[in-house]
Parts: C-alpha cells; sequence; structure tokens
C-alpha cells in the first residue's frame, strides 16, 4: 500500500446563471426582434420592484452551495434578485418590453432553472422546508409586473439542483483539471527565444509587476521590440500566482489578432496540444455562413436545434487541442451544423485567451465585459496599439441621426407610427428652422426631441413586437436601430460630450431638400472606461506611440496608480537618417505652393538611393495633388497610390509592390491602412516622406471640440489634445515603418518647417538621430 496521500480532484466553481447556460438551454438559437431594456433600465426595474415589496426585502441576496458525487467537488455561487422572508418567497426578476406571450418558450425555461437553484441553495442555507418562488417579469415601458408563482419543497428543490449539477459535473471536473494543468503549465513556461531583445526584458517585468501588485500599466514601447510576445509571456507566467481565469488580448485591427496568435504559437511549438485554450473572436458579418437568412431555426439551417447540438460541438472544440482562430472555429462549427459565430460566443466562456477587438470588451454593450461581471472573472487585459483606443472609444460612446433617414422612414411608415414620426419631425424642423450655419453647436441636445425620439422608439419596438414580420423592412429597422444608440447615448451625455447639427447637401433621392445630422460626439471617454479597468485585475496598454502620458491617463480614465514606463528602442540613431525641410510650408493654405518643392526634394532622395519609399500625406486630396505633381515631373519614377475605401486584395496588392529589390513611390494617407501595422523589412522599404504634422483639419467641429477640451483641461492642454498629439502620433507611427529590424537602415523626411520647432521636436522617439535641416 502506498504511502502517498491520494490528491483529490479539484474543486470547480461556478455562477448559478452559467450553471443553467450549460445545462439549461434547448431547441432553437432564435434571435428574431425581442426588444430588450437597456443594463440602466434592468437595473432600475429591479430597483422598482423592490420598492414595492415593502421593508424586510433583501436584494442581490449571496448564495452559494455545494454537490459532491464521485469524490468531485462542484462549487456554485449565485445572487438571488429578491427574497421576502415573511412569506417566504424567492424571486427572479427579469425586465422586458412588449408582450410577454413572444418570448421564446426557452427564455421561459432557462429562467426557471436559474430561479430553482437560487431555490435551493436559500433553503439549504435557511432550512426551510419549502419555498415560493417566483419569476417576476417587469415591462419597462409600463412598469408593469407578471408574476408566475410556484412552491416547491426543500427535497423538490435539491433534487433540481443535484441534476443540472449531474450534468454539468462531468464538464466541471474536466475544466478543473484543465485549469490545473494549465497553472503548472504557465507556472514553469520558457521565454520563446535565446534572449530578449533590448527593451524587451523590462517591458515584461514591468507587465509582471503590474499583475503582482493589481494596477495598469501603459508602456510605450518603441518599434522592433517584440511587444506581442514582451506582453504575452509575462501575463501568462502571472496567470497562476495570481489566480487570473481570463487574458484578453485587445487590438484595434485584425493584422493585430494575427501576431497575437502567431506568438502564442511560439510559446508553444511542439505538435502537442497546447495547456491553453486560445480563441479568436471576430465579427459577425465575418463568420456569419448565411447572410441572407435571419437567426432563427424556421430561416437558418445553423439556427434550427442549435442548443440541441452545441454540447457536442464544445466539445469536439475543446478536444480539437488547437487554436480556435478563425478557421478552426469555423470548422468544428460546419462538422456539427452549428452556427461558428454562436459557437465562438460560448466558447468565450472556456477559452483562457481571448484574442479580440477592442469593442469586445469598451464597447457599450461588449460582451467580454459583461461575462467578467456575470461570471465573476478575474481576467487581465493587453491592449495592442493603444494610440488607437482614444478614437475607438469615442466611437463608441457617440451617435448620429440623418434627417433623410427620417423623411424615407415618414413616407413609408404604417399607420401606428405616423403621429410619433411627426412629432419627431416637428421638432427637428424646429431645430433646423433657427439654424444660421452650416454647423451648429449646442450646450446639450434638446430635451423635448429626445423625448419624442424615445416615445418613437417605444412606438417602433411596440409595433415590431407586435408585427414580426415588420423586422424585414431594412429602412424601419435601420432607423430604429440608430434612434435607439441615439437615445442611450443621449441618456449618458455630460460635459465630455458635445451635440451638435450638421446641414449638408441634398444625398441623392431627396427631392432636392438639404439633409441634416444630429451627432451626439463623446470627447473623453474616461467616464465609460474607467469602470472598465476597475472590472480587471491588470492591465497593459502598449504601442509605440503614447506619450505624453497626461494625454493617455485624462482621456482613456485609468486609474490613479496605474504604472507608466518609456523603453528604449533596439534601434541606433545611426540606423535612420532623419531630414527635415526647413523652408518648407504644408499648411493648408500653403498646399499649392509645396508641391513643386516637395517633388524635387522627393526625387532627389529617390536618386541619391533608389529603392521602396511611402509618402504620406493628411488627405486623399492632398495626396492626389502631390503625386500627379510628383508624375508630371518624373515620369520615370514608378508610383502607386492608396485610393478611397481599398478592399483587402487591393492593400495586398500595393503592399505586394514593395519588394527586396523593387523600385518606386508608394502615395499613402496618414493614419490609414498602410501608416501603421505594416511590417517591410530590410530592402522592401527603405524611406519615408511625411508631409504635414498629421493635425486634423482645421474645421468647425474640431475647433468646438478644441474648445470644450480647454475647458476641461485649459487652454494648452486643450489644443495639443485636440491637435498636436494626434497628429504627431500618425507621424511617428508611419515613420515606423522603415526600421523594423537591427539591420534594416533608411531615411525619414519630414517635409514640413515645423518639424523644427523644439516644441515639436520634443515629441519625435528619443533614439532619433539629430534631424538635419535641408
Amino acid at each position: 500500500m502506498s504511502n502517498a496521500a491520494a490528491v483529490a480532484p479539484p474543486a470547480y466553481t461556478i455562477a448559478v446563471r452559467a450553471l443553467c447556460d450549460f445545462t439549461a438551454r434547448q431547441g432553437d438559437l432564435d434571435l428574431r426582434f425581442t426588444p430588450s431594456p437597456t443594463a440602466q433600465e434592468g437595473m432600475a426595474g429591479h430597483a422598482l420592484v423592490a420598492t414595492r415589496r415593502g421593508a424586510g426585502y433583501q436584494t442581490e441576496l449571496p448564495l452559494e452551495g455545494r454537490f459532491e458525487a464521485g469524490g468531485q467537488t462542484l462549487h456554485v455561487r449565485g445572487r438571488a434578485d429578491g427574497f421576502d422572508a415573511r412569506r417566504p418567497c424567492l424571486e427572479e426578476i427579469k425586465t422586458h418590453r412588449g408582450a410577454l406571450d413572444q418570448q421564446p418558450d426557452n427564455h421561459r425555461h432557462l429562467h426557471w432553472a436559474q430561479a430553482r437553484v437560487y431555490g435551493h441553495l436559500l433553503c439549504a442555507q435557511q432550512g426551510l422546508a419549502q419555498l415560493e418562488i417566483a419569476l417576476v417579469y417587469l415591462d419597462v415601458g409600463t412598469e408593469r409586473e407578471t408574476v408566475l408563482a410556484e412552491t416547491w419543497s426543500a427535497d423538490e428543490l435539491r433534487t433540481h439542483f443535484e441534476d443540472q449539477c449531474r450534468r454539468f459535473l462531468a464538464w466541471a471536473t474536466q475544466e478543473a483539471t484543465h485549469r490545473q494543468t494549465r497553472d503548472q503549465a504557465l507556472a514553469t513556461l520558457r521565454f520563446p527565444h535565446a534572449d530578449f531583445r533590448t527593451g524587451q526584458r523590462p517591458l515584461a517585468e514591468a507587465v509582471y509587476k503590474a499583475a503582482t501588485h493589481r494596477r495598469c500599466l501603459l508602456a510605450q514601447a518603441p518599434t522592433g521590440i517584440g511587444k506581442t510576445i514582451g506582453t504575452l509571456f509575462p501575463l501568462l507566467k502571472a496567470c497562476p500566482s495570481q489566480g487570473i481565469d481570463k487574458l484578453f488580448y485587445l487590438s484595434a485591427k485584425t493584422s493585430g489578432r494575427q501576431l497575437a496568435l502567431d506568438a502564442l504559437q511560439q510559446l508553444h511549438p511542439t505538435p502537442t496540444p497546447a495547456p491553453w485554450r486560445v480563441l479568436e473572436l471576430v465579427a459577425r458579418d465575418k463568420a456569419c455562413e448565411h447572410p441572407d437568412k435571419a437567426c432563427h431555426g424556421e430561416s437558418c439551417p445553423l439556427a434550427q436545434g442549435f442548443y440541441n447540438r452545441l454540447p457536442q460541438a464544445r466539445q469536439a472544440a475543446i478536444d480539437a487541442g488547437q487554436a480556435l482562430d478563425k478557421a478552426q472555429v469555423r470548422a468544428v462549427a460546419s462538422a456539427h451544423g452549428v452556427c461558428p459565430y454562436y459557437l465562438g460566443q460560448e466558447l468565450a466562456r472556456w477559452a483562457d485567451i481571448v484574442v479580440g477587438d477592442y469593442n469586445h470588451y469598451f464597447d457599450l454593450h461588449a460582451m467580454l465585459h459583461s461575462l467578467t461581471q456575470a461570471q465573476q472573472w478575474r481576467a487581465a487585459a493587453l491592449v495592442d496599439e493603444a494610440h488607437n483606443l482614444l478614437d475607438r472609444a469615442r466611437g463608441m460612446y457617440s451617435a448620429e441621426l440623418s434627417q433623410h433617414a427620417l423623411r424615407s422612414l415618414r413616407r413609408t411608415a404604417p399607420a401606428p407610427l405616423k403621429r410619433p414620426l411627426e412629432r419627431v419631425h416637428r421638432l427637428w424642423q424646429s431645430l433646423v428652422k433657427v439654424q444660421t450655419a452650416d454647423y451648429q453647436p449646442h450646450d446639450e441636445p434638446p430635451f423635448a426631441l429626445v423625448q419624442a425620439l424615445q416615445h418613437l422608439v417605444g412606438a417602433i419596438t411596440d409595433h415590431l413586437t407586435e408585427h414580426p414580420a415588420a423586422a424585414t423592412d431594412t429602412a424601419l429597422q435601420g432607423f430604429y436601430f440608430d434612434a435607439l444608440h441615439f437615445t442611450r447615448v443621449a441618456e449618458l451625455f455630460d460635459e465630455h460630450s458635445m451635440f451638435d447639427v450638421h446641414k449638408q447637401a441634398p444625398p441623392p433621392g431627396s427631392r432636392g431638400k438639404p439633409n441634416t445630422v444630429l451627432c451626439l460626439r463623446n470627447l473623453v471617454p474616461a467616464p465609460f472606461l474607467a469602470p472598465r479597468w476597475a472590472g480587471l485585475h491588470t492591465a497593459t496598454l502598449f504601442s509605440a506611440t503614447v506619450q505624453p502620458w497626461n494625454y493617455q491617463l485624462d482621456t482613456l480614465g485609468l486609474p490613479d496608480n496605474t504604472a507608466c514606463i518609456d523603453l528604449p528602442s533596439p534601434f541606433d540613431a545611426r540606423q535612420l537618417q532623419v531630414d527635415v525641410a526647413t523652408r518648407l510650408s504644408t499648411r493648408y493654405k500653403d498646399r499649392e505652393a509645396s508641391l513643386q518643392p516637395m517633388a524635387t526634394l522627393m526625387a532627389s532622395h529617390y536618386q541619391a538611393r533608389p529603392g521602396n519609399y511611402l509618402a504620406f500625406f493628411s488627405s486623399f486630396d492632398y495626396l492626389r495633388q502631390a503625386a500627379d505633381h510628383f508624375e508630371a515631373l518624373n515620369p520615370t519614377i514608378p508610383t502607386w497610390r492608396q485610393s478611397r475605401g481599398m478592399s483587402e486584395g487591393e492593400q495586398s496588392s500595393f503592399l505586394a509592390r514593395f519588394t527586396e529589390h523593387g523600385q518606386g513611390i508608394g502615395f499613402a494617407v496618414l493614419g490609414g491602412a498602410f501608416a501603421e501595422g505594416v511590417d517591410l523589412p530590410g530592402r522592401r522599404l527603405v524611406g519615408a516622406f511625411i508631409a504635414t504634422l498629421g493635425l486634423p483639419q482645421f474645421n468647425p467641429v474640431n475647433e468646438e471640440i478644441c474648445h470644450r477640451l480647454q475647458r476641461l483641461f485649459g487652454a494648452r492642454l486643450g489644443h495639443d489634445y485636440t491637435y498636436l498629439y494626434p497628429g504627431l502620433q500618425k507621424v511617428v507611427q508611419a515613420a515606423g515603418r522603415v526600421i523594423r529590424t537591427p539591420q534594416d537602415e533608411g531615411v525619414v523626411v519630414l517635409m514640413d518647417e515645423r518639424f523644427a520647432q523644439a516644441r515639436v521636436r520634443e515629441l519625435l522617439p528619443t533614439w532619433w538621430a539629430a534631424p538635419a535641416g535641408l
């Protein structure tokens, strides 16, 4: 007999909602129009029900329990919505809009399953022999309650609880074993290369320390440092000791996701399955197999019986032992006849590392944030190319409405919507009539108009609920979703936002009537992002261009204890020649005069060192003028141009011109597809010409944004936050295409006299050689 003590399988902890999501879903995937309340409306609805119950009513009651079978343990926990000890009655509160009889049966089945699990936990905790359990459905529009109640004995509830746990236990045992194996592997994980690059070790150390101290980190890490592997490796190493459940790698672009997937492959290059699970999340329109069909079982074959086939597909995906990138998820989904997009959404619950877009965690309705909160995960995030987050986050919390869309809807809308549409139209027109310029900012959105839009949204909601077939009306549905988003963003309006009205030229088909657009613009997303940072154990934001620190800290809402680190470049100043055209102005008023000297300057550098160059301009119009002028003066030098709305294939063709032995100049736009995330090492790119400081246009919108930011941060910073910092970030990103490896050599020509100003030069990379004037 062995003296070694038997090692008990580790207990697995799961939230009540996650348990029932796993065990109680059945039937079709059904995403037909079911209007749902906002998160704020849901919280308000729960509070309203509580106030109606009177003194002694308990809300958010913490409950937990254990189930053991075959030496295995499942720990179940959650919070019951409400409990009235006087009856006694446990309530599960669900908010909704419209007729309750439109609710799919599988939703009701799931709600009862959750309520009964909470009921067992409560009976076990308080020693109750029986319990009344109620589903309370509150219509947030009418504030009317529908209560469905049952009385259960404690024994019946225990039997139900044990049945749910048995269904989950095999999976739970698998997951607990996986977690143990994963953490053991991560604790002994080794860096995949013989040594760190210059600056890579201090980056890795800073990421690890931030994780162990539960802090955020803002890292300026130059191009070529190996940021992806340099952040993934230390954060994965920290997961076991810090109890981190999930790691989110968030990127602004598809190329960033692929870099992360490649780096994770480097961390486990052997053919055996990796000890951690990796999932790539993709947009719905990129994953959908039947874009011509609606998401319900009567239309799409992949939605029919989705939840019945999901368990087998889920297990197959986990057993595959491969990174669950877009192609792998699609292959598993195809083999089991389920929707690949919603299979990916399900797998996010069980993956260790989720690679996705910013919007998956930071958006108003971000899935990863919702799951983190609901499942009580301890999550960590890596935010790639973090200089993009500000603009992306502003877009997430902004909204606009077109009057042309409203006019079109008024002509075709069903009778019940005529009156609310007419009221919105009258109030909209009254706003436009007093406007004397094409652009007009306002201190806040007009209360009456927002109220009328909310009433219209409610009317459309009721109509679509009563007439589900109307959801196929693309004009109605499109305006509805735009108006719904607009009203929700309007509820968030504060000093960090602005409201403005644009008059535009008549669009095609508008019968000559000018269009106006109502815009709610978020300028500083800090108030919305701050809770997202707070919901993470740690987060690292990294980019080659995140300084000045105050710019990111003020606008992104990072915690006060955020650590900031500026890492040395792995490149030497001798690798990069930096020239400044000190007698050339590319200010808007000087654009025409700049074309000739720019063309001469570019041709001179090209002839001195033939090879591949990129030339960057602040707009497509300026690019066109410069390219036309250059080609007329230098017909023998090959050129090619970026165009508006390039497809992925066209972008690939553009980059394919940059061969090792190629020669010519590619004309591109600052801040565009070729100004960052493009890797052209060696002779594939030997230089870059950069015209202008990349400043946003001086127009009424940006001037008003500047004015508002000056109110918040002071005159100097308001101007810099609007113009200087965003512009120079684009410049440095574009220049970063030239030197990609320690062996590269090249030139960057800054074509504007303002680059010689001390204040501007302070914001350029410190490793660059002192610019030479031309």
